[in-house]
């Protein structure tokens, strides 16, 4: 083992890289919540094995529970620790295991046997979990206690299993870690079969799908996940590329605004001499209390019958208040102008209001941010 005690401090993980060493991304808080999840997992598994079955066989198993509570706690995103791959990995390798052990006796060499076995069946199910490799061991080489149960040794393995996952499903998600790892349900706010405008021009499945068939070996990363890792990657390129620029430097400060008892026969006048499409709504105290677009004036003369309604009148006695809407999404002056590219395209959203101490200072629109990245891009040239 190499000592790196007395190398100087930005040398030791240094060494350590070399020695194979990677850094994690979890921080001090993470680790005593996996600790604890880890601990209280293989405790309670064995423990409800052990009144089961007895402190022999309990014993007997303990090494795969060890091993898939790391996992199920540490790593619970991961591909390897999802509830498929623990029930499956161990329902698989206990029954080759099993099998084997029958036909050709607990023998070492049948130990490596149902190994390699397990390992093919596995992947051929999609439920690879590395502890069930220990399962197998276990099973092929256990002592006179799991032996004697025969092809019911497959009953406390599988009892490991569905315990640990119960308290994984139950401590994950009450630590505010969501287990099992599911995809994020996109949302598709023009309702058409296109994908969101940075996807279009972003990366495609089928892309991940060629990547990882160049790397060729197992990734523990759903495509879920990898996805999300590279949208957060050419995030953090995006900010890089757009330099030190906020929402302050490109928003419109000149505003036209309204209040709730603005009419809205007076709001559609107000916006078509200043060709607005919104118009933001202060109370008496100058606070943002909603935002009034063309498509909320056209929602309300729809629902009051026509247009000749409101040019007959109809809409003189209706105040913002009933149309607007609220309450409202608001960015700081100080926001990174590339922190808007993913609000304005994809969520939904033609303008943002400029909010400071709960003050309306501005607004920014896709035409602002448009503008932006065309003068970072000559600047770039």
């Amino acid at each position: 083992m190499t000592d790196t005690s007395n190398l100087p401090a930005n040398q030791a993980p240094q060494r350590l890289t070399l020695l194979g060493a990677q850094q994690l991304n979890t921080r001090p808080r993470e680790w005593l919540r996996a600790t604890c999840g880890a601990a209280i997992g293989l405790f309670v598994s064995v423990w409800v094995c052990q009144l089961v079955f007895g402190a022999a066989v309990a014993t007997l198993l303990i090494g795969p529970v060890g091993a898939s509570a790391i996992l199920l706690f540490s790593v619970p995103s991961g591909a390897l620790a999802q509830p498929w791959s623990i029930f499956g990995g161990y329902l698989v390798s206990a029954t080759v295991a099993t099998l084997v052990a029958q036909l050709g006796g607990h023998s070492l060499e049948m130990a490596a046997l149902a190994v390699a076995l397990s390992l093919i069946a596995m992947f051929a199910l999609r439920c690879l979990h590395p502890p069930g490799g220990a399962v197998a061991l276990c099973v092929v080489l256990a002592g006179p206690a799991l032996q004697a149960l025969d092809e019911k040794a497959v009953l406390p393995v599988m009892l490991n299993a569905l315990t640990l996952l119960a308290i994984a499903l139950f401590y994950n998600n009450l630590t505010g870690v969501r287990y099992p790892k599911r995809p994020l349900p996109e949302v598709n706010l023009q309702h058409t079969s296109d994908q969101p405008a940075l996807q279009r021009v972003g990366f495609s499945d089928a892309d991940l799908d060629a990547a990882l068939a160049d790397i060729g070996g197992f990734v523990d990363l759903t495509r879920e996940d990898l996805t999300q890792l590279v949208r957060k990657v050419e995030d953090a390129a995006r900010r890089r590329s757009m330099g030190t620029a906020q929402v302050a430097d490109i928003m419109s400060r000149d505003l036209r605004c309204a209040t709730p008892e603005t009419r809205v026969r007076e709001a559609l006048d107000l916006l078509h001499a200043h060709r607005l499409r919104v118009l933001p709504v202060l109370d008496a105290e100058q606070a943002l209390v909603g935002i009034v677009s063309l498509t909320d004036l056209a929602n309300f003369v729809g629902r009051s019958g026509s247009f000749r309604l409101l040019r007959r009148g109809g809409g003189e006695k209706s105040p913002l208040s009933e149309v607007m809407t609220s309450p409202v999404v608001a960015v700081a002056p100080e926001l990174p102008v590339s922190e808007l590219i993913p609000m304005l395209s994809s969520q939904g959203l033609h303008c943002l209001p400029v909010v400071e101490q709960n003050r309306l200072v501005g607004m920014v629109t896709q035409t602002d941010l448009i503008a932006a990245m065309q003068d970072n891009l000559l600047m770039r040239g």
